[in-house]
């Protein structure tokens, strides 16, 4: 167990072997949250939690929509021309 102190400005320093272990680095910001008598420590995300409704139509595609097996064809499509104008090798 390793122990740390609080110092007057409030900052506590979480000992190396602890950093390492979870890969935090310098500048990280986290999440303190009251746990019965103590705190509990998460890693901030970096990025707010998001649903797929949010992130529809974020491409630019104007036209109908298309079914997952158009999809699968046009990418399918594209990789064989690029193959052919010398751009997938």
């Amino acid at each position: 167990m390793e122990t740390s102190k609080l110092s007057s400005k409030g900052q506590i320093i979480i000992p190396k072997q602890v950093r390492e272990a979870h890969h935090w680095r310098t500048g990280m910001e986290f999440v303190i949250e009251n746990a019965g008598d103590g705190i509990l420590l998460r890693p901030r995300k970096p990025f707010p939690p998001t649903r797929l409704e949010d992130g529809v139509g974020c491409a630019g595609y104007r036209g109908p929509a298309k079914t997952l097996a158009e999809m699968e064809r046009g990418v399918l499509e594209d990789v064989k021309r690029k193959w052919r104008e010398g751009e997938g090798r």
